[in-house]
């Protein structure tokens, strides 16, 4: 799934014999250690002023699963009998206050689920390109046979704007989702992209003009989303995604002028 926060703690790491690390929120009896989960580029940020290409790295998740990318940090804890791990001293701390400082133990693809981050950006992106959106229709004037030297004007009247609402890991996510760009495929090879749904005559915005035959057009429509988490701010989904509208065909045809004596 996508990115998670750029700093989790954990209670407990662990990895599995298929070479896999998973963080959770318990621990065994007496865990001697407690984590930091940090994405590296927050830590090349700190240190260097800026990220490097370094510092991204996907991660494969099964589904319904979070799995990042992250450093993981240990730091010792006082065990009972006033005492750690590796002797450090407890400054007489009670049992599981950390003591000493972080220190880095690897860098890995952990399963971060069980600590249950709120859902990522990236992580509501997946769910946006899945949503049921509106495969808008191509409308054309005049309706049926187009005249060659006549432009053809194209519009739309689908929905522009859809709201969702999901739950994404027991969390409550509002999606709402704007058609911001369409792509007019006027079946002769040419492309018009506009701004704009279109609009009929003669407040038209998107026109073409044919020779004579018979063309199929089709509309796709480009998609963009904004989301709230729990009623939180409202953040961009980061990407896009699109649907086809079903096509059409027509014919154009060559008018042809014709003398006729205005007196038979």
């Amino acid at each position: 799934m996508g990115a998670a926060p750029s700093a989790l703690t954990a209670s407990y790491v662990s990895g599995s014999s298929g070479g896999g690390w998973t963080a959770s929120s318990s621990a065994p009896a007496d865990q001697p250690w407690t984590y930091r989960l940090t994405k590296p580029c927050a830590i090349s940020d700190q240190e260097a002023g800026a990220c490097g290409a370094a510092d991204f790295r996907e991660c494969p998740a099964p589904p319904d699963r979070v799995v990042e990318d992250f450093v993981v940090e240990q730091r010792r804890l006082v065990l009972p009998g006033d005492r750690t791990v590796d002797g450090f001293p407890t400054g007489g701390q009670p049992p599981g206050t950390p003591v000493g400082q972080w220190d880095t133990l690897l860098r890995a693809c952990i399963d971060i689920t069980a600590l249950n981050p709120p859902p990522s950006p990236d992580e509501v992106y997946r769910y946006f390109r899945t949503l049921p959106l509106p495969e808008l229709p191509t409308r054309q004037q005049p309706p049926g046979d187009g005249l060659s030297g006549l432009p053809v004007v194209f519009h739309t009247d689908g929905p522009t704007t859809q709201t969702f609402d999901l739950d994404i890991r027991g969390f409550d996510v509002d999606i709402v989702a704007t058609a911001s760009s369409f792509t007019w495929h006027t079946g002769d090879g040419t492309d018009l992209v506009s701004s704009d749904p279109g609009a009929p005559w003669p407040d038209h915005s998107v026109s073409h003009d044919y020779r004579s035959g018979t063309y199929t057009s089709s509309l796709t429509t480009t998609w963009t989303g904004t989301y709230t988490v729990d009623g939180g701010a409202p953040a961009d989904v980061p990407g896009t995604t699109t649907t086809d509208g079903p096509p059409v065909t027509f014919d154009v045809l060559e008018a042809r002028p014709v003398l006729v004596n205005p007196y038979d």
